[in-house]
């Protein structure tokens, strides 16, 4: 049975959202953005006519105003962009229970079983989807309606701002086959030139390609790229409000002065680890893997990562595995913008097997320390709050260069 699927995506949401409170600035390029002192200074969002400019999510403003001098720039309000997607996702539910967010503007509906409800036609459902948002919320969006999800969101992506694409089984040929390739999902800009290194350009010639040739390329992601540029993306709109099995946990920080010596690159991977550590406990979860995303001052990024010799979920192990990477990746004193670390490969607590290592240097029983302590803390911040304990500026000495300085060890619980 043929599905009828729809992707709905708000219009600038961010942007959108501001400008309810400031109508008088609509018709004026605006862009949302992060605090500039703390150097969280990138285009977050942006209106229509700050797009006419130019202007791109993720740049510096510096780059954005080099474009648009008079672009207005306005403080982010995370709060209200959760309220209003909890409102929109809302009203999508009235016509479906298969309701999948993509992100907090973005979702995927499944409108096969319950069309004839609504409408004739997956079209006249999104029209009038589109209408009730902005009726209740004042905001736009755009819808695909297709019937795959990834044609689907290719059909929200086409026409812009606040209109419906339908690209079905009898016309997707003629409006996916000339996209370029980065207009697929799941393909990066490092993806679309590697592409492009082979002649490759747009969707069509994409499905035209041999599928081992793409195999090589990207290993098994290269089969699946070859189905969704022809049309063959099966996976279902999973019911609003499951869950998707987690596939990594990262936490990240554009620091407000750059890093320039190991003690301070311990330090915040620490801070990190311990954010992501405790986020996999509470998941259940261990990871297998790890990944440090450094980034220098001039916005040069490098991604390093590796399998673990046992799974964990405690900070320190993370921490100490991270800045294993980050020695094998990093040239001091060059200095450190941003760091990310992520956990990759996360199992269930019920598959969880620990490996004994024969060679290990560690003392026996130092897991099972590690594993009270990080979890006595995870109950007094459960208690008293996030801030009310944690690592000092240093909890643990690093394994660090033969040139580099001592670094000391310390605990630090503060008052929420």
């Amino acid at each position: 049975m043929a599905r009828t699927i729809l992707h709905c995506d708000m219009n600038s949401f961010y942007a959108s959202v501001e400008l309810l409170s400031y109508p008088e600035l609509r018709s004026k390029p605006v862009a949302v953005c992060g605090d500039p002192k703390s150097r969280h200074g990138i285009i977050l969002a942006k209106n229509e006519s700050a797009k006419k400019y130019g202007v791109v999510t993720a740049e510096t403003i510096w780059q954005a105003r080099r474009k648009c001098p008079d672009l207005i720039l306005l403080p982010p309000h995370r709060e209200r962009y959760s309220a209003y997607s909890k409102q929109i996702n809302a009203i999508y539910c009235r016509y479906t229970d298969l309701v999948e967010p993509f992100s907090i503007d973005e979702s995927w509906l499944d409108i096969t079983g319950s069309m004839h409800l609504f409408g004739n036609s997956g079209k006249q459902i999104a029209d009038e989807i589109r209408a009730t948002v902005y009726h209740e919320t004042g905001l736009t969006c755009s819808v695909g309606v297709s019937f795959n999800k990834i044609f689907a969101k290719l059909g929200s992506d086409y026409k812009k701002p606040n209109a419906t694409t339908v690209i079905s089984q009898e016309n997707w040929r003629s409006i996916v086959f000339p996209l370029p390739v980065s207009a697929l999902l799941f393909i990066g800009r490092a993806a679309a030139k590697t592409l492009h290194q082979y002649g490759i350009d747009t969707i069509g010639q994409l499905a035209a390609c041999d599928v081992q040739m793409l195999q090589d390329l990207f290993g098994k992601n290269g089969r699946q790229l070859h189905e969704y540029a022809n049309g063959l993306e099966h996976a279902p709109v999973r019911p609003f409000g499951s869950r998707e099995p987690i596939k990594s946990v990262g936490n990240g920080t554009t620091f407000s002065k750059n890093l320039t010596t190991w003690e301070e690159v311990y330090a915040n991977l620490s801070i990190l680890s311990d954010m992501v550590a405790v986020r996999l406990r509470k998941y259940n979860l261990y990871c297998t893997g790890v990944q440090v995303t450094i980034r220098d001052a001039q916005f040069h990024t490098i991604t390093r990562q590796k399998q673990l010799s046992r799974s964990t979920h405690l900070s320190r192990e993370l921490a100490d595995a991270c800045m294993e990477l980050t020695r094998q990746s990093w040239h001091m004193p060059n200095p450190i913008r941003m760091l990310t670390v992520t956990a990759l490969h996360p199992v269930p607590a019920e598959q969880y097997t620990e490996q004994l290592d024969l060679f290990s240097a560690s003392p026996p029983g130092k897991k099972e320390k590690l594993e009270k302590l990080e979890t006595t803390m995870d109950q007094i911040r459960s208690k008293f709050g996030n801030k009310a304990i944690s690592y000092g500026s240093a909890f643990h000495k690093p394994a660090l260069p033969n040139d580099a300085p001592p670094t000391h060890s310390s605990a630090k619980g503060t008052e929420d």
